[in-house]
């Protein structure tokens, strides 16, 4: 087996998945990107050591490209996998009854049933490489409490969360850490999109219009290394999902008053 250490990142693309790969590669490991954006995965390689990684395009959704990925990825690795990051996810925004079904169908299968499958996928790569290695999984701030205005959203990043507890539990006798990143708002391109179909708003507006912060993405890189590395489940992110952790075990009274009055500032 090679030497040196393999990540596996989706959404390798843009964002958060690009941040932690550079952040990765320049600590000397060999990077996998996968993304159904050839343009912006070739931008991130770019930004890596020159030669120390690999491309492939991926569609989450589909399970048998999950294999096909993460075997080819493998091979070009030297034979070894010691991170994969379930990162690749769509935002979707808007009251439940605003979201189309198209809307909702493709959010559960990127944000959740693609992380199910790569789990799936992942487990005997890094079962090879166990003890320390380590699938990581991209939450939420909004999957430590549901805001008003993303319901879809927040379910699928409860599931996420739950999905990495239960797996730390199933995969703690194979040697391999579950972990997860739990950011607030990040400066990534995904601000800029509408929240749904029928927004004419880019959701950075709505952060910025309800004085919430927007936290660098290098945090995030920061955060995967630490999770990566350390022994906590959950890695929160920002200011934002720290506040709301808090709140959650110590106010939760008061949040469920803050979370209805946002409700009727929305409209619902």
């Amino acid at each position: 087996m090679g030497a040196r250490k393999a990540i596996f990142v989706t959404g390798g693309g843009s964002g958060i998945g690009r941040a932690i790969a550079q952040h990765f590669g320049k600590q000397g490991w060999f990077v996998g990107l996968g993304d159904i954006d050839e343009h912006g995965m070739e931008v991130t390689a770019d930004g890596l050591p020159g030669g120390h990684h690999y491309i492939h395009r991926l569609d989450v959704r589909d399970r048998a490209e999950w294999d096909v990925a993460l075997n080819a990825f493998s091979m070009a690795s030297g034979g070894r996998i010691d991170v994969v990051v379930n990162n690749a996810g769509i935002p979707i925004g808007g009251s439940l009854i605003e979201n189309s079904p198209e809307e909702i169908e493709r959010c559960l299968d990127i944000n959740l049933k693609g992380v199910l499958f790569g789990a799936q996928a992942a487990h005997p790569h890094l079962k090879k490489t166990a003890p320390g290695s380590c699938l990581l999984n991209t939450a939420s701030a909004a999957g430590i409490f549901g805001s008003p205005g993303a319901s879809v959203y927040s379910a699928t990043k409860f599931g996420v969360r739950g999905l990495t507890e239960s797996l730390d539990g199933e995969w703690h006798e194979d040697g391999i850490k579950v972990r997860s990143l739990c950011p607030g708002f990040i400066e990534t391109p995904l601000l800029d999109k509408t929240p749904n179909h029928g927004a004419n708003e880019a959701i950075r507006d709505r952060v910025n219009a309800a004085g919430l912060e927007i936290t660098p993405v290098e945090d995030v890189a920061l955060a995967a290394w630490e999770a990566v590395h350390g022994d906590k489940v959950h890695t929160l992110v920002g200011k934002t999902a720290r506040k709301l952790a808090f709140a959650v075990r110590w106010m939760p009274g008061r949040l469920r008053k803050m979370s209805r009055s946002s409700s009727r500032a929305l409209g619902r």
